[in-house]
């Protein structure tokens, strides 16, 4: 007899076509946020708020009500709507440039109001979909369509390292940094997107997760050797661990 031991989550569609490049994070990512939701038993509760990058590809996959937001603006998009629909759940999935560049002011002072949503951060370390420029989260030295002799301090400045940032901020219930490169780590990384959620469903405050996450086509690197980089490199300015959890006071 045979015996059921994975099952596709319910707020994953049927019928969805892969559209990620190949050895690209946002898969195992976007699983694990579905994951979640079905757990929690809220997908026919939830809106999402999807942003301009990698992650407007977001409504392809996921069996939920989303809101595509401008570049930037997926925070100040789902403020208005926690607001208006106090008793929904409700968060966005956005990449580092989206999160921390164009959009630092609404992503820090949505937090700061206290806003009760969650909100996933995908950082590759790079503007994934629009060709692979330096972004925020851009490491020293690394080399990207705008910066083809590395990251320099003197010009560019420093990656900004968002979750320290985050837990900074009064109104952030729980902020976490989690990775994708081993079985372990992505055990983890579904663990602090639940957690993530519960601050919002228990009235605590945002809840925010910065995934580190792989982008083989801008690095130029195999699926393998990208994950390898983020063991080895990314978790080296990035440190992996939960940084602020309201739900342990």
């Amino acid at each position: 007899m045979e015996k059921l031991v994975y099952q596709k989550p319910e707020t994953i569609k049927d019928d969805f076509v892969f559209t990620f490049c190949s050895g690209c994070d946002h898969g195992v990512a976007i699983k694990l946020v579905a994951e979640v939701i079905d757990e929690l038993g809220v997908r026919e509760n939830t809106i999402a708020v999807s942003s301009i990058g990698c992650s407007v590809f977001f409504d392809d996959y996921m069996n939920l009500d989303i809101i595509e937001a401008p570049h930037g603006r997926a925070l100040a998009a789902a403020t208005g709507v926690k607001r208006s629909k106090p008793n929904k759940v409700v968060f966005t999935y956005q990449g580092d440039g989206d999160f921390a560049s164009i959009g630092i002011a609404e992503s820090i002072h949505a937090f700061t109001r206290s806003e009760k949503v969650t909100a996933i951060c995908i950082n590759n370390t790079t503007y994934g979909m629009t060709g692979g420029q330096l972004g925020p989260t851009t490491l020293v030295g690394q080399v990207t369509t705008t910066s083809p002799n590395g990251r320099n301090v003197e010009r560019y400045g420093y990656p900004l390292k968002i979750a320290e940032i985050m837990s900074q901020i009064d109104g952030a219930a729980y902020v976490a940094r989690v990775s994708l490169d081993s079985p372990q780590a992505i055990l983890k990384a579904r663990e602090s997107i639940k957690r993530a959620f519960e601050v919002q469903l228990k009235g605590l405050g945002a809840g925010f997760v910065e995934i580190l996450a792989t982008c083989p086509t801008n690095w130029k690197m195999t699926p393998a050797e990208s994950h390898k980089h983020v063991r080895e490199t990314l978790i080296k300015t990035f440190v992996p661990k939960v940084f602020k959890n309201l739900m342990e006071n």
